[in-house]
C-alpha cells in the first residue's frame, strides 16, 4: 500500500494523524510506514523532515516503492493511530531555500541558457552547479532580479499535466522523465519538474542572497541563502561589521576605508622590518665569513625571515649555510650553498627529522619534526 503523501496536498501541513502499517526494526532505528504522512523524504536535492510521531522521534525519513519509512528512535504499535509533528522551523527553511532555488535556477537559465547539473541544500548553505560560466556582475543582476520576482509575491503553482499536456510544456528538467511528472512553477521565474516541498507564493521566500560563485567542472558553483537563514548571514555580517567599526573607531560604513589605511600602514611597517632585518642578518652573517659548514638557530623568525638569514649567511660563511627557526619539536629551515647541490643531503635529512621541503639545488627549504638536539646530531654527523 502506497502511503498517502499529504505534503504533496499541502506543503504547510505540520501535524497530522495516521495509522501505523508497519513497524521492524532496521539501519539507524525503527523504520515505520504510516497510511499517510506529512515528512517528506530525502529527494531531490532536499533534506528529509524530522519531527515526533506519537512519542517517538523521527530521524531521517526516505521513500522505497511508494512507501515512506519513517527512521524513529523507537517502536511504534502496527495498528495504533499516531500524531505526527513536523519540525517546522527546519521544513520552513527548507522550502524557502528550494523556492529560492527554483527561482535562481529558472532566471539563470532564461537570461544565460545555463543547466542547472547539481543541487544541495546543506546544514548552511544551498549549492547550485551550472554548466557555464558567470561573473560577480552577472551572480548581482540575478540576484537583484530573483529578489524582484519574490517581492511580486506571485502564486507558486503546481500541476500535474498529462503526457500530451507534458509534451507542450517548456520546462526544466534535470533527466528524461515518465510517468505522472509534477512541475511546479513560479511564474516570471521558473517552469521545472520538481518533487520537493515549496512555500505557496513566492513572497513567502523572503530574499535569496548569492554569497560566491566558483568554477566548478565545466561551469561554476554558488552558494546561496534564503529566507531566514540568509536575514541570520546578514545579521551577523552587520554585528560583525559594527564591532570591526567600534575597533576602529570609526562609523560602520567606514570600516572599508579604515581597514585599508591600516593594510597601507601594516605594509610599511613590515617593509621597514624588513629593511633592519637585512642589516641585522648581514652583520651577523659576517661573523661566520669563510668558516665553512655554519648552522644557525634563532627563535622568532617569519618563514620568509629564515629564507634571508640563511641567504645572507651561506652568501658569506663559504660552505653550507642553514638557519632554523620555531619551537621545541617544529621548526621551519632554510638552508644555501653556492654553487653547491644540495638536494641529496636535504633528501636524507627530511627522511632523518620527519621533515618536507625542496627547492633548488643550492637552496632549500621547508620544516622538520625534530628536537634541536637531533637537528644538531644529524649536522655533527
Amino acid at each position: 500500500m502506497e502511503t498517502e503523501k499529504l505534503y504533496y496536498a499541502d506543503s504547510f501541513c505540520r501535524s497530522f494523524t495516521a495509522t501505523v502499517l508497519n513497524c521492524r526494526e532496521g539501519e539507524g532505528g525503527f523504520l515505520v510506514t504510516l497510511d499517510r504522512t506529512a515528512f517528506y523524504p530525502e529527494g531531490g536535492g532536499q533534506p528529509a523532515d524530522q519531527g515526533v510521531l506519537g512519542d517517538v522521534k523521527v530521524l531521517d525519513v526516505h521513500e522505497k516503492e511508494g512507501a515512506i519509512l519513517h527512521t524513529c528512535d523507537g517502536p511504534l504499535p502496527v495498528g495504533e493511530t499516531v500524531t505526527g509533528e513536523l519540525d517546522w522551523a527546519r521544513r520552513f527553511d527548507h522550502m524557502q531555500a528550494h523556492s529560492g532555488e527554483h527561482i535562481v535556477s529558472g532566471l539563470i537559465h532564461s537570461l544565460y541558457g545555463y543547466n542547472n547539473v547539481g543541487f544541495h541544500m546543506g546544514a548552511q548553505y544551498v549549492t547550485i552547479d551550472f554548466d557555464g560560466p558567470l561573473s560577480q556582475e552577472d551572480m548581482e543582476r540575478v540576484e537583484a532580479l530573483a529578489n524582484q520576482r519574490i517581492w511580486e509575491d506571485r502564486g507558486v503553482e503546481v500541476l500535474w499535466p498529462d503526457a500530451q499536456g507534458l509534451a507542450t510544456l517548456d520546462y526544466r528538467s534535470k533527466k528524461a522523465l515518465e510517468g505522472a511528472v509534477r512541475i511546479v512553477r513560479f511564474p516570471e521565474a521558473d517552469t521545472c519538474a520538481c518533487c520537493g516541498t515549496h512555500v505557496l507564493r513566492a513572497g513567502q521566500v523572503g530574499l535569496v542572497k548569492l554569497l560566491t560563485v566558483q568554477p566548478f567542472r565545466e561551469g561554476v558553483r554558488i552558494e546561496m541563502l534564503a529566507g531566514r537563514k540568509a536575514l541570520a548571514y546578514l545579521t551577523m555580517n552587520r554585528e560583525q561589521n559594527r564591532e570591526v567599526a567600534q575597533l576602529l573607531s570609526v562609523k560602520p560604513e567606514g570600516t572599508l576605508a579604515a581597514v585599508t589605511r591600516l593594510k597601507e600602514e601594516l605594509a610599511e611597517v613590515r617593509r621597514q622590518l624588513v629593511e633592519r632585518e637585512e642589516v641585522l642578518f648581514a652583520r651577523e652573517a659576517e661573523a661566520y665569513a669563510g668558516v665553512g659548514d655554519v648552522l644557525l638557530f634563532r627563535q622568532g623568525l617569519s618563514p620568509d625571515g629564515v629564507r634571508r638569514m640563511a641567504i645572507a649567511l651561506a652568501a658569506r660563511c663559504g660552505g653550507r649555510g642553514a638557519v632554523f627557526s620555531g619551537a621545541e619539536g617544529t621548526f621551519q629551515y632554510a638552508m644555501g650553498q653556492p654553487g653547491g647541490d644540495l638536494r641529496a643531503f636535504t633528501k636524507e635529512m627530511n627522511t632523518a627529522l620527519h621533515g618536507r621541503g625542496g627547492g633548488k639545488p643550492d637552496f632549500v627549504q621547508g620544516g622538520v619534526n625534530a628536537s634541536q638536539e637531533e637537528i644538531e646530531a644529524f649536522f655533527q654527523r
